[in-house]
């Protein structure tokens, strides 16, 4: 059944064009009904707004994501940033932190940088994690005002950003002041932005960088148990990471050991109370709360848009000829709603057979914090709803202004 268009929309079947602001409030407070209608229309279109082709079907994206013909690496040297070709010296600081990125940098960098990394964050290092993860969430539950909370800033933001300066070794009292320049940091991946979001992004990446410069340099002298001494010691081949290369991986690891958690923590709270009745339901062993983790990965993912180049002429889909040098758009959130990939697809079903998502990627870019997204996401959501099965909705969350990310700005809750 072809789903209504929404008002705030054009489509034209005939050329597979899609008119649509992604500011739109309708659109990023509830992109659900766009891709319904999309996806009823055609699963690749051109985006007019962004001016490349975008896919939104399930194999499309997990295909293309997969396809050592697309990368992230800038074919003109310079990762995804403003201005290519133009005046950059504005984005010295940003740029350099870019460049040495695993997400921005393709093999053989990119295995060598990857590898060095994982050693330190593999799925056994991380499970360790799982008394303090538990033990930070019934810390934060219990400061919680009586009658009401907003759970943002409350309970989402500052679990994630705790553990991940707890492992790189950095102090946690240094928590806002990390978020701050992340937040400033990721603003250059949303549409649209502006000189002055540039100019702030490249003061926080200058800031962050000689932030951990400082402490690199004092673990170099005295090691420690930490993520930052691991890196530093880390081998492959004879080989380590330079200083650089150590800075922005852990730059990369704060800002998406915390963004992506922070925005599927608040939507798979407000999720699970849509639900209603007892949400304890969800948590009642160990493989329920794994799949309803994963079922609100599925629902409500927090990235929808993930950009690559393509580095030769590639026929993308069905008539779509992709030059190099063109970036293409794999939409997530929408792929996780596909309904020639999912039965009931708009329903919330964490024990559905075809239970899959692309919400981490897939290929050589997976997400590298997976296993720690995944901890901390059943931990959380599971002490939370076990400490207070009554929580309810105070208002209708507002969602921020973000895409590619989506996430609520507030989630006020009534204890």
């Amino acid at each position: 059944m072809t789903e209504l268009k929404p008002p705030y929309l054009a489509f034209d079947p005939a050329t597979r064009r899609l008119r649509l602001d992604p500011h739109e409030p309708a659109f990023f407070q509830d992109p659900y009904e766009a891709y319904a209608f999309v996806h009823g229309a055609s699963n690749a279109f051109f985006w007019e707004e962004f001016g490349f082709w975008c896919f939104g079907g399930f194999d499309d994206v997990n295909r293309l994501l997969r396809d050592r013909r697309f990368g992230r690496q800038n074919p003109a040297g310079i990762p995804d940033s403003r201005g290519i070709g133009q005046d950059r010296t504005h984005l010295s600081a940003f740029d350099g932190i870019e460049a040495n990125s695993m997400l921005e940098l393709e093999p053989p960098v990119h295995t060598r940088l990857r590898t060095l990394v994982n050693r330190a964050f593999v799925s056994r290092q991380v499970e360790r994690l799982r008394p303090r993860v538990e033990a930070l969430a019934n810390e934060l539950i219990d400061r919680f005002e009586p009658g009401g909370v907003d759970l943002l800033p409350a309970f989402a933001a500052p679990l994630p950003i705790t553990i991940i300066a707890e492992m790189l070794g950095v102090p946690v009292d240094m928590g806002p002041q990390l978020l701050d320049w992340s937040h400033r940091m990721v603003a250059m991946y949303m549409h649209g932005r502006t000189r002055e979001t540039e100019d702030t992004a490249n003061r926080a990446a200058r800031d962050f960088s000689d932030f951990l410069r400082g402490y690199v340099a004092e673990r170099r002298k005295r090691p420690d148990e930490d993520l930052l001494s691991l890196l530093i010691a880390a081998q492959e081949d004879g080989q380590k990471l330079s200083e650089d290369e150590l800075v922005s991986s852990a730059i990369l690891l704060l800002n998406a050991g915390h963004e992506a958690t922070v925005h599927q923590t608040g939507n798979a709270v407000r999720s699970i109370l849509a639900q209603g009745g007892d949400p304890r339901r969800f948590f009642a062993s160990p493989e329920a709360t794994a799949a309803t983790v994963e079922e609100c990965l599925r629902f409500d993912a927090p990235l929808h848009m993930f950009t690559r180049y393509a580095y030769q002429e590639v026929e993308a889909g069905p008539g779509i000829i992709v030059q190099p040098g063109e970036t293409i758009g794999l939409l997530l959130g929408m792929a996780n709603r596909d309904p020639t990939a999912f039965a009931e697809p708009l329903a919330f079903r964490p024990d559905r057979a075809d239970q899959k998502n692309v919400s981490f990627g897939a290929g050589i870019h997976f997400c590298i914090g997976a296993p720690l997204a995944r901890l901390e996401l059943q931990v959380s959501l599971k002490t939370l709803f076990e400490r207070l099965p009554r929580l309810q909705m105070a208002e209708q969350p507002r969602f921020r202004d973000t895409y590619h990310f989506h996430g609520p700005e507030t989630l006020a809750v009534r204890i």
